[in-house]
């Protein structure tokens, strides 16, 4: 193998197996409701930049799907308890 060369014909590069495997306990994880989040602040950011109002609306709407999925992964995650429905009572006449 020639100096310098880390990997095989593979593609394997044993120096990033081993800084994956001895680093990654100590970089925290993104939560998949935050990655929702982001892309629907990616999505507004782009609603400010559109031009016209057919492509504000799409980004706008976007933003809002992205929302929601998000508020359903916490909730999924068991983040966010279960909304309680409340039936009202008949009163007594």
């Amino acid at each position: 193998m020639a100096h310098g060369a880390r990997s095989s014909s593979k593609g394997y590069d044993p120096l990033r197996a081993v800084a994956q495997w001895r680093f990654r306990d100590h970089v925290p994880k993104m939560k998949q409701s935050d990655i929702f989040r982001d892309n629907a602040e990616n999505c507004l950011h782009l609603a400010e930049r559109a031009e016209g109002q057919p492509a504000y609306k799409r980004y706008s709407r976007m933003a809002e799907a992205w929302m929601a999925l998000a508020e359903e992964q916490d909730w999924l995650d068991g983040e966010v308890p279960p909304v309680v429905v409340r039936i009202p009572r008949k009163q007594d006449a």
